[in-house]
């Protein structure tokens, strides 16, 4: 089967790192499994973010003539047999896929569709009128966040197939990762000058000038509260905001014998030896639709101590893989974090459950049963 994969919102060959450009390059290998051929239809970006007319105008302009384009090749080399569209909402509405579809009657399919019925009349309007017409002609629709199905599911044709997809990583660069542990811990902390005998908190996330910053922000009053001792912080990452981050963990932790290690932008395989040698992950979460970093530190063995939102919501269990608090409440998250630091056995029993959720719920496996359950229902149909 050939399958053209296409990310309005991003690309997954897009040169910034972001979890939006990992779920979209997850979803290509994933998609690939069992032999089929997954290729990248297109880079354009049709992602508008000041609701500016005339950037929205150009961008439809362009995705005109690579919509033109793609027919053309199409006509003379064959079409694909199926459209895969991930993420798609009314500032990077998919303005490719669906007459594609339609002018060479192919399944379209989307993953991460979202729809935000305040949005008909505002400076995206055009954009929401084209999620809803992309929506009409989905044959299916794959939920990453189930919080999206209420407005979307009501635009869905009656022939669409609605399903939750649990948000996925691939497992096995986290198990080499553990088994690695000591060794990258002993290298961490020779670098960074941190105390292997004692708990190391590990944030990962880009610094943006956005509701990233703002998380950051949030675990560091949240860190500040904490007064349990002899702990250390690993930060991962980086972008324009990352003075501002590194001044708002000034004095954190609270004692003489930790601190905070900024190690900056990783790899994907570096990124997870990190995760592994680390003892606990906290992140805020604030306004994230789901949060990758979270679902990859539970790859790696780690509890997660993260702020309640539903779409993260529903990759913690709470109380067994790791800790939820409310939303924006510092003292709630301090609370969290310190109950783990004083009971290292439920860190590490809790750990043990993170990583096997996981390998359960949210492996690539799983996935790809729960795509290709609904893809393959939907050829057969086709081919009728």
């Amino acid at each position: 089967m050939w399958i053209e994969f296409y990310a309005p919102m991003k690309a997954p060959t897009h040169p910034v790192p972001s979890g939006d450009r990992r779920m979209a390059r997850l979803l290509m290998q994933v998609l690939a499994q069992g032999g089929h051929k997954v290729t990248l239809a297109s880079s354009t970006r049709c992602w508008e973010g000041k609701g500016d007319a005339a950037a929205q105008a150009a961008i439809w302009e362009r995705a005109a003539l690579e919509r033109s384009d793609l027919a053309s090749w199409y006509e003379r080399h064959g079409a694909p047999d199926l459209w895969f569209t991930y993420h798609l909402y009314h500032k990077a509405p998919d303005l490719i896929g669906p007459d594609l579809c339609d002018m060479f009657a192919i399944p379209y399919c989307v993953a991460e569709p979202s729809f935000a019925p305040k949005q008909e009349e505002g400076p995206w309007a055009t954009g929401h009128a084209a999620v809803r017409k992309a929506l009409a002609r989905a044959d299916a629709a794959f939920f990453l966040n189930p919080t999206d199905r209420d407005c979307v599911i009501p635009l869905l044709s009656t022939r669409c197939q609605a399903v939750d997809l649990p948000p996925f990583v691939d497992t096995a660069p986290y198990s080499a990762a553990a088994a690695a542990r000591e060794e990258t811990r002993a290298r961490i902390a020779k670098a960074h000058g941190l105390d292997m005998d004692r708990p190391w908190l590990l944030a990962a996330a880009m610094m943006r000038q956005d509701v990233k910053k703002e998380s950051y922000r949030l675990l560091a009053d949240a860190l500040g509260r904490v007064d349990t001792p002899d702990w250390s912080l690993v930060v991962v990452g980086d972008g324009p905001a990352r003075e501002e981050v590194e001044a708002m963990f000034t004095g954190i932790p609270k004692s003489d014998f930790g601190q905070t290690a900024f190690l900056g932008s990783l790899s994907a395989e570096d990124l997870a030896r990190v995760q592994a040698a680390c003892d606990l992950a906290v992140w805020p979460s604030l306004n994230e639709a789901f949060g990758l970093g979270v679902l990859e530190a539970q790859a790696a063995g780690l509890p997660v101590v993260s702020g309640g939102n539903p779409g993260v919501a529903n990759m913690i269990i709470d109380g067994r893989t790791g800790l939820l608090t409310e939303m924006g409440d510092a003292k709630a998250f301090a609370e969290a974090v310190a109950y783990y630091l004083r009971n290292p056995e439920a860190r590490r029993m809790m750990g043990l459950a993170a990583a096997a959720n996981v390998s359960c719920r949210h492996d690539m496996n799983h996935a790809q049963r729960v795509l290709f359950s609904i893809i393959n229902t939907i050829m057969e149909e086709y081919r009728r």
